[in-house]
């Protein structure tokens, strides 16, 4: 498994501090719930996403490996770096920290001038979760970052999606939503007494756009063929995202956009997922 061994420490508010040494140890997970949405996470950033009894999100319990759960991918445009907010593409620095609280996690991470921090939240109002993107430019000059978020959809039980994951992922559909810049799926039910469930994904920004927003719902298109995600065509190569939509044989969320930092100034890229049972009730 890809967690680290973990040091942590507790502060007076039981805010838990994780610094990560090494690739070795048990794994370090902190739940987030309003008691209807749910999200796990590990101090490596893997983990799920549910609603209910159904999972949002696909992931696999595996004592040696940590690769599944929604990432956020980021790429410098003057340098051609990439790195992503939590995993799956680990980096050699050492400066890196974690922190779970109560209502909270966060992962923290610095590159020379830029330091980038991913705050994970479940509303306490409504059924979604949140992944705040703040990237700080410590630098004399303007940056452009690209940011791509990622997760594989499941839309229904936990159960069958293990037990037959591939026919499970023939029935969900996707529609990118202009007017709201937003993906949208739903699963098309098999029985008159399946559970509906349809899930929305979008970005709120704060902060200069440059260039359109892409999105894909693909999986296919976005990792490209004999890959995986952490060596995925769409981030690797940099291939523009396809802007597909409709029935597609392994459903994705992933959206791209790009924005300029000032000097010393910083932005923020909030990434909503929300659901609901009916469509009407998730617009």
């Amino acid at each position: 498994m890809k967690a680290s061994a973990v040091e942590a420490t507790v502060d007076a508010s039981g805010v838990r501090r994780l610094t990560q040494d090494s690739l070795a140890g048990p794994p370090v997970t902190h739940l987030l719930s309003n008691g209807r949405y749910a999200v796990m996470l590990t101090a490596t950033g893997g983990g799920y996403s549910r609603w209910r009894e159904l999972a949002v999100t696909r992931w696999r319990e595996d004592t040696t490996r940590d690769d599944q759960g929604s990432f956020i991918f980021l790429r410098d445009m003057q340098t051609e770096t990439v790195w992503s907010a939590a995993q799956p593409l680990r980096s050699d620095t050492n400066q890196e920290e974690v922190f779970f609280g109560e209502d909270h996690a966060q992962f923290v991470r610095r590159d020379g001038t830029l330091t980038t921090t991913m705050d994970v939240m479940v509303s306490s109002e409504d059924d979604g979760e949140v992944r705040r993107i703040s990237l700080n430019n410590s630098r004399r000059r303007p940056r452009e970052i690209e940011i791509t978020s990622y997760a594989e959809l499941v839309l229904t039980a936990p159960a069958a999606d293990n037990a037959h994951p591939a026919f499970t992922k023939m029935f969900v559909q996707t529609e990118y939503l202009a007017e709201c810049g937003a993906l949208i799926a739903t699963r098309r039910p098999r029985s008159p007494d399946e559970p509906r469930i349809w899930a929305a994904h979008f970005a709120v920004v704060e902060g200069e756009i440059v260039g359109d927003l892409q999105y894909e719902s693909d999986r296919a298109r976005f990792v490209g063929r004999c890959r995986t995600v952490e060596s995925a065509a769409a981030i690797e190569h940099h291939q523009p995202l396809s802007n597909t939509v409709g029935t597609v044989l392994d459903p994705i969320f992933s959206l791209r956009l790009r924005i300029r930092i000032p000097p010393r100034m910083a932005a923020r890229v909030a990434f909503w997922t929300v659901v609901a049972a009916t469509r009407a009730e998730l617009l």
